[in-house]
């Protein structure tokens, strides 16, 4: 078994993606990505989605293989996990080191220099993070519903409302901290 340091955190979200079906495409792991992991880690390009299938397959986790369409024109590749891979990727969740979560928040940068921020320009991307997170959360929302139709989802709606949740929270914290910056000014 490769030791979970050996791959990153990316393939091993691939492979997680690939344990909850048969076979996926490519396009099925980005529509998967986009529907779930967006909310909580990010969203792969197809290019490293690809990337970490090939990485996958190299160390036997994965399997491929081509099938046509009807029309015969076009094909597509598709994945599944082996048997390798689900031990692989049920030693890593049970296992591996658990990283710290990295906040990287390009609002709350430019709020701690709002000493050299125009105040208006301050509130007004605070405002737009509001409106962000409230999107994100009313997205989250749906599609935590559309989960709960699927058992076999369970495990990703139950991320998926902890996901409403958090930006629920992003968005009152964001508030409170332009009630605040409006108390500096």
């Amino acid at each position: 078994m490769t030791d979970p340091a050996e791959l990153p955190t990316t393939a091993w979200a691939v492979l997680g993606m690939l344990s909850h079906a048969e076979e996926l495409s490519g396009y099925d792991l980005k529509k998967w990505a986009d529907w779930s992991l967006q909310f909580f880690y990010w969203s792969p390009s197809f290019s490293q989605i690809y990337a970490e299938l090939k990485r996958l397959e190299k160390h036997g986790y994965a399997t491929s293989r081509a099938v046509r369409s009807a029309d015969g024109v076009r094909g597509k590749r598709m994945y599944a996990i082996t048997a390798a891979g689900r031990a692989a990727a049920t030693h890593w969740v049970n296992h591996a080191p658990v990283e710290a979560p990295v906040l990287k928040h390009s609002v709350m940068l430019r709020a701690w220099l709002g000493h050299l921020a125009a105040p208006q320009r301050l509130r007004d991307m605070l405002a737009q993070h509001i409106d962000y997170a409230e999107t994100m959360r009313r997205r989250a929302e749906a599609d935590a519903d559309g989960a709960a139709a699927n058992p076999d989802w369970a495990y990703p709606g139950a991320v998926l409302r902890w996901c409403v949740r958090h930006y629920e929270s992003e968005r009152d914290l964001a508030r409170d901290l332009m009630a605040e910056l409006d108390t500096l000014s």
